[in-house]
């Protein structure tokens, strides 16, 4: 256990306790992210194949919507590529559709460069955005056959960066990067994925910093961004005169203290992205089944649009216990 030499000192922070109070509804919407039936939706049946266009060369046969079926499929149930060839052609007999089912070779390569993102879920109206990266794994060589063979680890990461909506546990936007790209970078090409108006925009310290407020400012210019400063930060040199947002949020901690200016500016929904990552890890998995770079953004983007779906069945509507 950490810190186990300091257990007695340390400050205990009684966990919070909740209680779901639409169990009836959530229950049967659990049960229905196991509906093989869910994710073959009549436009992706009326758009399945596509038409001839008279050009030369042999045509595609299936659009891309099909392609996009099957991936949000495998991503769903976990499965590999012959499989889900499988389970979606049980899924046309179960319906009683007479459809072509794409081989596991077709879904392979179509999916590689398959344009997923445009399909995330958008809501209507202004919307409050909370962002935060996570860390998924790229398969490889495992640690036991590195320590027996010895040899330079393959195993790799990605950083999966999220928009999501607090209030409805939506994923506005993703972007999937290398280890390299840092977070603060991505805000700008998030952002420009949400298109509706953006009242406030939450992160952690990591986007604590001036091209993260530029890239808000140039969305939504009067969209609020509550970011906790980093503990080293001062005023800046207009502070007096004319304070820029961010010395207003250290001016407020200094008034307040760092508790007091998370319950003022509303930083508990920040907490929430947190549990779409959870979310996404516990449904979609930990890592990445996709080999190169692109076909992994694609798998991500697909993941995402997977888990909006899961969430339109059905969210806990919870309550705090004193």
């Amino acid at each position: 256990m950490p810190y186990k030499a300091n257990e007695v000192r340390r400050h205990r922070i009684p966990r919070t306790r909740y209680k779901v109070e639409n169990w009836a509804e959530y229950d049967a919407a659990l049960v229905r992210r196991g509906s093989l039936t869910v994710w073959v939706t009549p436009e992706a049946i009326t758009a399945w194949t596509l038409a001839r266009t008279g050009r030369r060369g042999r045509p595609q046969k299936y659009s891309d919507i099909a392609v996009e079926t099957g991936l949000m499929l495998r991503l769903a149930f976990g499965r590999p590529w012959r499989q889900t060839e499988g389970l979606l052609g049980s899924i046309m007999g179960l319906l009683g559709l007479n459809l072509p089912v794409p081989d596991h070779t077709t879904f392979s390569r179509r999916s590689a460069d398959l344009s997923v993102a445009p399909a995330l879920k958008r809501t209507a109206g202004p919307v409050t955005v909370v962002i935060d990266s996570t860390g998924l794994k790229v398969f490889g060589a495992g640690e036991w056959q590195q320590e027996k063979h010895g040899g330079k680890p393959r195993r790799t990461w990605r950083k999966l960066h999220l928009a999501v909506n607090p209030d409805t546990g939506d994923i506005l936007a993703s972007e999937l990067t290398t280890t390299d790209d840092g977070d603060a970078s991505l805000v700008g090409a998030l952002l420009e994925k949400v298109p509706q108006e953006i009242t406030a925009v939450l992160a952690d310290g990591a986007y604590d910093g001036d091209p993260v407020y530029r890239a808000v400012a140039a969305h939504s210019a009067e969209a609020a961004v509550i970011i906790p400063p980093r503990k080293t930060a001062v005023l800046s040199d207009t502070a007096e005169t004319a304070p820029t947002r961010r010395d207003r949020h250290l001016q407020l901690i200094a008034e307040k203290g760092r508790l007091g200016w998370q319950r003022a500016v509303g930083y508990g929904k920040r907490s929430l992205v947190e549990v779409a990552v959870l979310r996404y890890k516990a449904l979609i998995g930990r890592g990445l089944r996709a080999r190169t770079l692109p076909a992994q953004k694609t798998e991500a983007a697909a993941g995402c649009r997977a888990l909006n779906v899961m969430t339109s069945l059905g969210r806990p509507v919870s309550r705090r216990v004193a």
